[in-house]
């Protein structure tokens, strides 16, 4: 345990594990989201199945674990980094180019951040939040609140900005975790490389989804 915690390729496994965990939420958050453009009523009993029940809200805990966890390893590992590298943290050795993903995973992470903060302001805090304090001001339809937000433009903008930074951050942050688990060498690497466009498209095309169809179409 002590590695895992006080160990450079330690943090990186946590922080790896818990990107791999938060990359299957998202398909899961996805997937859930486009319920919304085939079915309302379907999304409202997703809303409702997934209020204030413990299972609920034991899965949100786990989730803010996650979240908690996978920020401050990476703050952690950044901060080392600029410490032992300076001005020279993304030099390359082999002179291989790195990608502007890699150079500024930590600042798409902190612009990802903002959007969950919205995220959390505009949907889970009016829904479960408040279902769990019983405030007569909790959204009974979670359809509505959400094709509502999807009919103001600037909202819109804000949400694919905050999936364009996403989609940067999946293209280096997919590939890298696995890496670091032991899914290394050269087959292995372009192959990850490959999957790892493919997963951070699919997510991002996924989400981007709902707010287009209700913005444009309905």
């Amino acid at each position: 345990m002590y590695w895992l915690l006080n160990s450079s390729i330690g943090r990186k496994f946590i922080m790896s594990i818990s990107g791999i965990f938060l990359i299957l939420f998202l398909l899961f958050h996805a997937s859930m989201n486009l319920v919304l453009v085939i079915s309302t009523d379907g999304y409202d009993m997703i809303c409702e199945f997934l209020g204030a029940n413990w299972y609920a809200i034991v899965g949100t805990l786990v989730l803010a674990a996650g979240v908690v966890i996978h920020i401050l390893f990476a703050s952690l590992l950044t901060l080392q980094n600029r410490k032992a590298r300076g001005t020279d943290r993304y030099a390359s050795s082999n002179q291989t180019p790195t990608e502007w993903s890699a150079k500024n995973m930590y600042v798409l992470g902190l612009v990802i951040v903002v959007g969950l903060i919205i995220h959390l302001c505009n949907f889970w805090y009016k829904m479960q939040f408040a279902e769990l304090i019983e405030s007569p001001d909790a959204v009974k339809e979670g359809s509505e609140l959400v094709i509502g937000l999807f009919h103001q433009w600037w909202y819109v903008v804000i949400y694919l900005v905050w999936l364009a930074a996403l989609w940067f951050h999946l293209t280096h942050g997919f590939w890298s975790a696995f890496q670091t688990v032991g899914f290394n060498g050269k087959i292995w690497f372009s192959r990850l490389k490959v999957l790892s466009n493919i997963v951070a498209t699919i997510i991002a095309l996924m989400f981007a989804a709902v707010p287009v169809w209700f913005f444009l179409f309905k």
